[in-house]
C-alpha cells in the first residue's frame, strides 16, 4: 500500500537515519528527475538536452533554461501532431494509444491531448488516495462507500484513428480503463456509459435509477444537477434521497461549485459531503484532502512537475497570451494569495505546458490551492481586472440572497457611449427581478474587487443584466455540439463564440 498512501517515518527515526525531510521542493525535484530520465531518449528529450539537466545540481533551474514554455498550439504543431500518424518516442517513450478530446470552453476545434498508460496509472493512484481521504471525514456517511458509484462522464465508445489510437472524452477513457475491482460498484454500467448521445444516456440513467443504490456521485455539477432533477421529476418524489437514501458523497470538479450550491441543495433530503478535485485532461492535479480545507491540495509526488507563472502584465498580454520567456516559479518559491498560471510537465509528454488555468495558494504550508479562472477568461477592458473567481463569488452570494438557483452565467465586455460596459447573461428558472439582481451583483463586485470599484466610477460606465431560462443556455451548447459531461459554459464570452452567442440570441441559431 506504500505506493498509494505515503508512509511518514517519525521525525526522530528520520533524523537518526539522516534521511532528508520530504519537503515539497524535494518531492518535486524527484518527480522532475524521474520524468527526464524516462523521456531523455525521445525526440523532445534529445532536442532539449534532458541529459544536461539531469547532470546539473540545480535540476529545476537548468530544465527551465533548456526547455521553452509551450501552449497547446505550439506543442501540437511542433510535436504531438506526429504522434497522430503513429510516430513513437516523440515527447514520451512509445506510441500514444489514447487521446483526450478537449475543446476547453472557448476553442472551436478539438484538442488532442495524449493519454499514456503511465498517466492512467497515476490518475488511478490519485483516485484511490482521494477515496481514502474521505474516510476520514467525520460528517461523511460511511455507508456511501459500500454502495454504487455513479460516474457521469463522456462516452466510452471511443473514435478510432487510422494509426490505431482511440480518442474521446477523458472521463470516457477513464471509465473504459477502470480497474477490475471497481466493476461491482460502477454505475451506470458499460452499456449506458458507451452511449454518445447525452440525452439518451441521461434518460437511460433515469429509467434505471430505482434499481441502483447510489452512495457516491462523480461529475461536473451542472450535469449532475440536471440528472437528479430529471430523476426527481420522473419518479414524482420530493428529493433525490427518496430514490438513493445512501447518497452521501459528491465529488466534483471542472468549475467552481459555488454558483451551483443553492440549486443543488434544493434536491437533497439530508446533508452530504462535497469533495472537490482538480482533474484536467493533462493530469490529476489535486483534490480536497481535508474535510474543512480552504482549497485542494496539489499532488506533488505523482509524476507532475509544477511551475507557477505570476498572472500579471509582465508575463501575459491584454488577451491573456503568455510572453515568450515568462517568469516561472517552483513550488518552494510561490507566495500565498498571489495569482499564478499553471505550467505542467507530466508522464504523458507535456513539457512546461500552459494548461490555461489560474490558481492561488490559500494555504501555503499545506500547498492547497483554489482555481481562480482561466488565463483568457477574465475581463479587464479598462483595468477592472475582474476574475472568474470574483464572478463566481458574486453569483453565489446572489443565489443565496435571492434564494434562487443560478446554474449558468456568462459575461461580455463591450464599448458603451465612448466608454465601456459589462453585460451579464444569467440562467435561472426561478423568479427574480433582473434589475434587482444586476444591482446586487454590481454591489458585491465592488466589495470584492477594488479595481472594479474604482473603474465603475470612471471608464466602466454601466452594467447590464439579462435573465434567461436554463434551457436557453443548454440549447446553445447543443447547437455547438458541446452537450455533455466534459463541456463547460464559458464564464467570459470573447471572439468567435461571442459572435455565435449574439447570433443565437437574435435568431435562435449559430
Amino acid at each position: 500500500m506504500a505506493s498509494i498512501i505515503d508512509i511518514k517515518l517519525p521525525k526522530a527515526i528520520a533524523n537518526a537515519l539522516r534521511i532528508p525531510p520530504n519537503t515539497a521542493k524535494r518531492q518535486q525535484q524527484r518527480v522532475l528527475k524521474k520524468l527526464l530520465k524516462k523521456a531523455r531518449f525521445t525526440e523532445f528529450g534529445q532536442k532539449y538536452h534532458f541529459d544536461e539537466a539531469l547532470m546539473d545540481k540545480n535540476i529545476g533551474k537548468k530544465f527551465q533554461q533548456l526547455v521553452p514554455v509551450h501552449d497547446y498550439n505550439k506543442i501540437y504543431e511542433e510535436w504531438w501532431k506526429k504522434t497522430l500518424d503513429g510516430v513513437p518516442d516523440v515527447t514520451w517513450p512509445g506510441k500514444i494509444k489514447y487521446y483526450a478530446l478537449s475543446s476547453g470552453t472557448s476553442e472551436a476545434a478539438s484538442k488532442y491531448i495524449p493519454i499514456t498508460k503511465e498517466l492512467l496509472r497515476s490518475n488511478t493512484i490519485n483516485y484511490v488516495r482521494q477515496l481514502f481521504s474521505v474516510f476520514g471525514y467525520e460528517e461523511a456517511n460511511k455507508k456511501a462507500f459500500t454502495k454504487g458509484f455513479l460516474m457521469l462522464g463522456g462516452a466510452t465508445d471511443l473514435q478510432k484513428g487510422e494509426a490505431g489510437w482511440y480518442a474521446g472524452d477523458l472521463s470516457g477513457i477513464l471509465a473504459k480503463k477502470r480497474p477490475f475491482w471497481f466493476q461491482t460498484f460502477y454505475k451506470p454500467g458499460g452499456r449506458i456509459a458507451a452511449m454518445k448521445d447525452w440525452n439518451q444516456k441521461l434518460n437511460e440513467i433515469v429509467e434505471h435509477a430505482r434499481d441502483w443504490d447510489i452512495g457516491y456521485i462523480v461529475g461536473v455539477p451542472a450535469w449532475c444537477q440536471m440528472c437528479m432533477e430529471m430523476i426527481i421529476e420522473h419518479y414524482k418524489v420530493k428529493n433525490i434521497h427518496e430514490i438513493w437514501p445512501n447518497f452521501g458523497v459528491f465529488v466534483h470538479g471542472g468549475v467552481s461549485f459555488g454558483p451551483y450550491k443553492k440549486g443543488f441543495e434544493k434536491l437533497l433530503g439530508k446533508p452530504i459531503v462535497y469533495v472537490e478535485n482538480y482533474l484536467s485532461s493533462e493530469g490529476f492535479i489535486g483534490y480536497k484532502m481535508r474535510e474543512h480545507a480552504k482549497g485542494m491540495q496539489l499532488v506533488l509526488n505523482n509524476n507532475i512537475f509544477f511551475e507557477f507563472v505570476p498572472f500579471d502584465d509582465k508575463n501575459f498580454d491584454a488577451d491573456g497570451v503568455i510572453v515568450k520567456n515568462p517568469e516561472a516559479l517552483m513550488i518552494h518559491e510561490v507566495e500565498e494569495g498571489k495569482e499564478y498560471a499553471l505550467l505542467m510537465s507530466t508522464n504523458a509528454g507535456t513539457w512546461r505546458y500552459l494548461i490555461g488555468d489560474t490558481i492561488k495558494f490559500v494555504d501555503l504550508e499545506r500547498h492547497e490551492v483554489a482555481i481562480t479562472g482561466r488565463t483568457k477568461h477574465f475581463l479587464s477592458l479598462v483595468g477592472e481586472h475582474l476574475s472568474v473567481d470574483n464572478m463566481n463569488m458574486a453569483i453565489q452570494l446572489a443565489s443565496e440572497h435571492f434564494n434562487i438557483s443560478i446554474p449558468e452565467f456568462t459575461v461580455v465586455g463591450h464599448p458603451y457611449e465612448n466608454f465601456f460596459a459589462h453585460t451579464w447573461y444569467v440562467a435561472t428558472n426561478d423568479t427574480v427581478h433582473a434589475d434587482d439582481l444586476r444591482q446586487y451583483i454590481d454591489k458585491k463586485l465592488r466589495e470584492l474587487n477594488d479595481d472594479y470599484a474604482t473603474e465603475r466610477d470612471s471608464a466602466l460606465k454601466e452594467v447590464f443584466l439579462e435573465v434567461l431560462t436554463e434551457d436557453k443556455f443548454l440549447k446553445f451548447m447543443e447547437l455547438k455540439g458541446k452537450l455533455g459531461s466534459q463541456h463547460k459554459f464559458p464564464r467570459v464570452m470573447k471572439g468567435k463564440m461571442l459572435e455565435e452567442w449574439n447570433r443565437y440570441l437574435q435568431t435562435g441559431s449559430i
